[in-house]
């Protein structure tokens, strides 16, 4: 007889319906497409997304580019001060040198004599001389002459000493501006090349309509313009006629005052007057002329022009003169823009401005309200 065998429960890991099966196969499927499928493209940035991004790789640019300045000319002044500093040591060196031959020739001289001389050997290499001459009996064996000698050199080391270790922190000064210098430079590159590539992508149809989006700015920029021009010529009338009825003496051109006004005129028409020459040169990132200029660079060199030095940055021109209102903006005037002032322009009248707008661009007249106003200084 065949073995009696217990018969066993069905696995229901083996028991498969067709629609668990079903279910199965369509999962795999799913997980399999997911897996397969390439990541989402990011969604392409609108028209006006892509004319801010521009507008504040271009304002960074311009911090950056004060920045580049600010480094550039304390590069400058501390080239100078490190190159009189080691003027100054090599002088000192020659007469540190001379003072130590005139001790050596009291040494020859007392050594061939016979005489007791003081150790000149150890006075030379000893590291602090004067702790050397302080004993009252050594003092006492020396000249006069040797004395004065000893004086010098003792003078002559110090001082030596003293002006090498400022020439070596001059150096290491100079080693940071110049890092400082450098890195600044890149900076301003890279916020360039990023706005390049920005307007490189743009289609046909893109760039016309950024060019719409200007136009409209302009136009806004302009009408601001217009109305300040239209207020400030009711405020110049309505201060005629204040000076008219309160007779002659008002508003005559006479007294201290009025010759101030007077010569601060003649500079500012000075200064607007070379402005309005430049116009048509090229903008170039840290130029100051004569053939190209940054914003602050056209500033400096137009007021320069009328006999007034300013600093070369938009940060330090805006410290040099008085504020004034918007409202009461005069010709000459500076007008700087942005929360971080890393713009300038020089107003020119009717609320416009003769600036250096942006890589790309040139020397040209636009409302002051084409970016945001930060103050109106006038330089004095």
């Amino acid at each position: 007889m065949a073995p009696h065998r217990k018969s066993r429960p069905p696995s229901s890991l083996g028991i498969r319906t067709p629609a668990l099966a079903t279910a199965a196969l369509t999962s795999v499927a799913l997980l399999s497409q997911t897996a397969d499928a390439s990541p989402a493209a990011e969604p392409r940035p609108s028209t006006e997304e892509v004319q801010k991004k521009i507008d504040d790789l271009y304002q960074q640019a311009g911090t950056a580019t004060e920045k580049y300045n600010a480094a550039k000319e304390k590069t400058t002044k501390q080239r100078k001060r490190v190159a009189t500093l080691l003027d100054d040591v090599a002088q000192r060196t020659e007469k540190l040198n001379s003072a130590r031959e005139a001790l050596g020739t009291f040494a020859a001289a007392q050594y061939r004599t016979g005489a007791s001389a003081p150790d000149s050997a150890s006075l030379l290499l000893a590291d602090n001389p004067q702790d050397y001459f302080d004993q009252t009996q050594l003092m006492n064996r020396l000249t006069a002459r040797q004395k004065q000698a000893v004086d010098e050199y003792v003078t002559q080391r110090a001082t030596t000493s003293k002006k090498r270790q400022e020439a070596s922190e001059g150096l290491e000064t100079l080693t940071t501006t110049q890092s400082t210098l450098k890195t600044s430079k890149a900076d301003v590159q890279r916020k360039l090349a990023e706005a390049r590539e920005l307007l490189s992508k743009l289609t046909a149809e893109e760039k016309a309509r950024l060019a719409a989006i200007e136009r409209k700015k302009q136009e806004e920029a302009q009408r601001k313009a217009d109305e300040l021009a239209r207020q400030q010529a009711a405020d110049a009338e309505r201060r005629r006629q204040e000076a008219a009825t309160q007779g002659t003496g008002a508003g005559t051109g006479t007294g201290s005052t009025a010759g101030s006004d007077s010569a601060s005129s003649t500079k500012a028409a000075k200064a607007l007057a070379f402005a309005r020459a430049q116009i048509g040169k090229p903008y170039v990132w840290g130029a100051s002329g004569p053939g190209s200029y940054d914003c602050s660079g056209l500033t400096q060199a137009a007021w320069k022009a009328a006999g007034v030095t300013l600093p070369r940055t938009t940060w330090d021109q805006v410290d040099t003169g008085t504020t004034v209102s918007v409202d009461n903006a005069q010709p000459g005037d500076l007008v700087f823009f942005y929360d971080d002032i890393s713009h300038v322009g020089i107003y020119i009248g009717d609320g416009m401005m003769i600036h250096a707008p942006k890589p790309g661009a040139y020397v040209r007249e636009e409302s002051i309200y084409y970016m945001p106003i930060h103050s109106v200084v006038r330089p004095g």
